[in-house]
Order: structure tokens, then C-alpha cells, then sequence
């Protein structure tokens, strides 16, 4: 006897949240058509070498299986490179917020001095102490202890660097994993949408689903085009074209994602736990007559584990967990404001200044050496010029790089600080508004030391960056 005709109508809806335990998972795994999503392709790229070798002889167990839709292979293809980047970045920011605690340690170890010493003048007039305890923590001897520390950070993170087996060339010619993903794909890989369906389906995502919040897809639709907005509904819609076109025996879909946001995730109110949309199942069976289960990568690979006999290292299965986590796409705040104040304890994302330098007209071999120092009297300048010609639409930025709120000139009746010079300070040809300009002290002395061929450049940037925050004001 039949299930009552509403049992049958929300059966998705009604069944409970998915389990490890389910009977009927081991069959998604052995004869299910299995798609993994972008993020669980690029993180191939932050697995250690051997990781990344049993993961590809895991996935290896589903070859044959796998299918890739368009999109999923176009972000793949491009993400690639930003992703290399982003380890990069990571390694680069280490060193810098090491950098910066070290800073912070050497100054407290100063004002702790200080505080003794005012302390031993005011209650025992002891200037032998004083002086003894001054010798102790100047700037030298403090600096030269605090050098055993900086020496051994940076040992274990320039050896980070080249322990891992990808360049960030790796994403052009001499990528060694994309081979490999293709070998594993074979014909799985689905056709380009035409333009009239792609439009289509883009006045669909962007008219009708995501602002009844319809899942997938939704949560992105604050993106800046709706061709990136729309990316996880373009997948979903050729998932569900490319299932309708399997026989009928072939009907079970393994979707893995990282992605556990509200458009794929329905979060039970009153606790932690969510599961996956019931109606993406109910769609995709009414549409196409397909099962489907949604599972994170985490509990992907221990099913490849336990159902195919794969084999997955405990420190590889906890690789995978670390690398997930990076991969985590919830709602990020966003970064900090690099300003003036920070500038000098923050170094720049490896690379970026030389980026912002190839944009202006900048050529003198003392300019570069300055965007390419280590030192940290260079870095207020560093930042300046990341952020002013990011500002003045000189470069556009990358989507990871902080914003910078740092000016070397300011148009305004009162100067920003009292050690800022008034324009008066250069002569008249060198600067327009004199009487109403003030100039950032670091700025003039980057001018002082700057050869002739770019202090123009230079002057002109301040003024022009001067001028539109005056506007903007």
C-alpha cells in the first residue's frame, strides 16, 4: 500500500537529517554519478605533496563516475592562480604579524624599563641602578635578543616556503595537478552553455529565485556581476540537464562541496546542526527522477575510505580537515584599514608594491630598491603607493589586498598632525596650492632622498590623492 498523497508530496522535506549511517549511502558512492564542486578541486593546490598523492589515488577509486559541469571546470581553470596566491599571501602575512608581535614585545620590554626606573628614582634615588638597568634594555641590547627569536621564526617560515612542491608559476605551464584532473574527468566534462540558454538562466537566478531566496545560489547574489552571482544555480541548472539524459538506472547524484552556506544549507533554528536543503533533493527528483545527496568533503573522503576501499592516511584525513577549514566560504569581515600607525610594524603582501610601482611612471632604480626593502622604513611609502594608485584607478586591486587609508598631502585650512609642513615648504613650481596644502613629514623626506626623474611623479600623486579626498570630505 502506497504512502497518504502528502507523505508523497513532501517526502524531501519529511526525512530525516542525513547520517553517515544511512543504508542507502554506500550506493551513492558505488554506482552514484558523483560532482564535486570547485572548492574541493582547488584545494588539491594547499595539500602537501604526499597528501595530495593519496587524495588523487582516492579519487582515482571514482574515476569513470565523476562529472564536471562547465562552470564548476571554468572557475577550476581560473581559480587556480588565486588560490597559489592566497598560500603565498599566507605565508607572507605570517612573517609580518610575527614582525609586528616582535615589535610590540620590544617596545613593552622598554616601557617595563622605563617604569622600574621611575620607580627606583622616585623612592630610592638609586642612579647606579638606573643606569645599570638602562644599559640592560637599550634599544641595541634589546634588539640583539629579540634577534634570536626573529633568526628562528623566520628559519621555519622561509623553510615553509620551500618545502611546498608549488610555485606560483605552477598555475601556468608547469601546473602538475591539472593534468592530473583532467586524466581523472575524461569525457565527464560538460559543454559551454549557449549564450540564449546562459541568458535565460541568469534572468531566472536574478529575477525570480534569489529574491525568494530559492536555493542555490542566493547568498551570493550581492556579488558584482550576476554572471558571478549566479555561478552556483548555473551548476546546479547543468547538473539537472546532464542527469535528465542518463538512463533511468543511473539516477543517483553525490554532490561534495565546502560550501555550507544558507543557499545550500538549512540551518535548524534553536541549534547548531543543518542539513541540506530538502528542496534541492525534491527539485532534483521531480525534475529529472534522481536521488541526491549533499555531503562536505570531510565526510566525502571517509566514505571513499570505508566504500571504496581507498586509502587515506590519518595525517593525510587530518590535512584534509585543516585544508577545509581555509576553504570555509561563510561570510568573511572584512579586513583591516592599513593606516598610518600601522604601516611601519606591517609588511606588505609580497609583491604588491613592485604591482602598484609597473602601474605609474616610476623608473629610478633607488625608487624600486625602496619598494623592494624588507626594512620597515621603507613600508609607510610601500603602503602609500599600494593604496594611491589603487585609489586614483591607476591598478585595480586584487580581490585579498587590505584597503589603505594613508595620504602624504592634505588640502585643508589646519594641518592633519602638527608635524605635517605647510606647502609653502616647496617651491612654486613644484606644487599647486601652496597656502592651503599640508605635507605628510615621511613624504618629504622620501622626496629629499628621491632622484629628480620621480619626485614629479611622486609630487603629482600626493597632490591628485590630496584633491580628491578634499572633495570627497
Amino acid at each position: 500500500m502506497s504512502d497518504p498523497v502528502l507523505l508523497q508530496r513532501f517526502a524531501a522535506w519529511l526525512q530525516p537529517q542525513p547520517s553517515a549511517e544511512d543504508a542507502e549511502r554506500s550506493s551513492f558512492f558505488q554506482d552514484g554519478i558523483i560532482v564535486l564542486d570547485t572548492n574541493v578541486l582547488l584545494s588539491l593546490y594547499e595539500y602537501t605533496e604526499t597528501s595530495r598523492e593519496e587524495v588523487l589515488s582516492a579519487l582515482e577509486q571514482t574515476a569513470g563516475r565523476l562529472w564536471m559541469p562547465y562552470q564548476v571546470g571554468l572557475e577550476f581553470v581560473r581559480g587556480r592562480r588565486s588560490t597559489l596566491e592566497s598560500r603565498k599571501r599566507a605565508l607572507s602575512d605570517a612573517a609580518s604579524e610575527v614582525n609586528k608581535k616582535l615589535m610590540a614585545a620590544r617596545k613593552a620590554i622598554v616601557e617595563a624599563k622605563n617604569l622600574v626606573c621611575a620607580q627606583l628614582d622616585k623612592y630610592a634615588r638609586a642612579p647606579e641602578e638606573i643606569a645599570s638597568l638602562d644599559e640592560l634594555a637599550k634599544d641595541s641590547a634589546v634588539d640583539k635578543h629579540l634577534s634570536v627569536y626573529r633568526e628562528e621564526f623566520k628559519r621555519h617560515l622561509d623553510m615553509l616556503k620551500a618545502d611546498h612542491d608549488l610555485a606560483l608559476n605552477a598555475a601556468d605551464a608547469e601546473d602538475p595537478i591539472l593534468p592530473r584532473v583532467a586524466k581523472l574527468y575524461g569525457e565527464g566534462v560538460g559543454q559551454q552553455p549557449d549564450d540564449e540558454v546562459l541568458r535565460k538562466r541568469l534572468e531566472e537566478a536574478t529575477a525570480f529565485r534569489f529574491p525568494n531566496k530559492i536555493p542555490p545560489g542566493f547568498a551570493d547574489s550581492d556579488k558584482d556581476t550576476p554572471l558571478r552571482s549566479a555561478g552556483d544555480f548555473l551548476l546546479w541548472e547543468e547538473l539537472i540537464e546532464h542527469v535528465s539524459q542518463l538512463p533511468q538506472s543511473s539516477r543517483r547524484v553525490l554532490f561534495v562541496s565546502n560550501d555550507t552556506k544558507e543557499d545550500w544549507y538549512e540551518s535548524d533554528s534553536g541549534s547548531r546542526s543543518s542539513r541540506p536543503w530538502p528542496s534541492l533533493i525534491d527539485e532534483l527528483k521531480r525534475r529529472t527522477g534522481a536521488d541526491l545527496r549533499i555531503e562536505t568533503q570531510l565526510h566525502f573522503y571517509s566514505g571513499i575510505r570505508e566504500f571504496l576501499d581507498a586509502e587515506l592516511a590519518e595525517d593525510t584525513y587530518a590535512e584534509i580537515v585543516r585544508v577545509s577549514e581555509t576553504f570555509d566560504v561563510k561570510t568573511q569581515d572584512d579586513g583591516p584599514i592599513v593606516t598610518a600607525e600601522m604601516a611601519p610594524q606591517l609588511a606588505p603582501p609580497e609583491g604588491l608594491a613592485l604591482s602598484a610601482l609597473q602601474s605609474v611612471e616610476l623608473a629610478s632604480s633607488a625608487v624600486r630598491a625602496a619598494l623592494e626593502s624588507s626594512s620597515p622604513s621603507q613600508w609607510m611609502f610601500q603602503w602609500w603607493l599600494i593604496g594611491v594608485t589603487a585609489q586614483l584607478g591607476r591598478r585595480i586591486p586584487e580581490e585579498w589586498e587590505p584597503s589603505v587609508d594613508i595620504a602624504a598631502a592634505s588640502r585643508s585650512p589646519e594641518p592633519p598632525s602638527p608635524l605635517w609642513k605647510p606647502g609653502t615648504v616647496l617651491p612654486p613650481g613644484e606644487w599647486l596650492h601652496r597656502d592651503s596644502s599640508w605635507i605628510a613629514p615621511w613624504f618629504m623626506e622620501l622626496l629629499d632622498a628621491t632622484p629628480q626623474m620621480d619626485r614629479a611623479v611622486l609630487r603629482r600623486l600626493a597632490a591628485q590623492q590630496a584633491e580628491k579626498n578634499r572633495r570627497s570630505r
